[in-house]
């Protein structure tokens, strides 16, 4: 923890890249997927329409999932409207939550979180 704390404060690693420190993250203190948790927040990309079932898999799993929609939009824009409505009816069916972050991402969540929109 020191040395996340050493990091905050700049007082180790001044010139450390934004990037390379969001990177660095977590790794520090052992993997994190060894401990146990009621609900996990999940990154995934979006690459192809067949990627929808396990983006689906974890939200019934009742865990939160980030998804990046970059690397289809980039492919094919059609597709990820397709999916992104696919998506939203699936989400709307278990009573979840799903919202655009911005451009590149969207956020899906379970039946026991909700987005709070601004």
């Amino acid at each position: 923890m020191a040395g996340l704390l050493g990091k905050l404060s700049g007082r180790k690693d001044e010139h450390m890249e934004i990037e390379e420190y969001l990177e660095q993250l977590g790794l520090e203190e052992g993997d994190l997927l060894e401990e146990q948790a009621d609900m996990w927040v999940i990154s995934q990309t979006l690459e192809d329409l067949s990627d929808i079932d396990g983006i689906l898999g974890e939200l019934k799993k009742g865990n939160q999932v980030v998804l990046n929609i970059e690397p289809l939009k980039k492919k094919n824009k059609v597709k990820v409207r397709q999916a992104i409505s696919e998506l939203k009816g699936a989400v709307h069916d278990l009573n979840g939550d799903i919202v655009a972050l911005n451009q590149e991402q969207v956020i899906l969540t379970p039946s026991n979180v909700k987005v709070r929109r601004q």
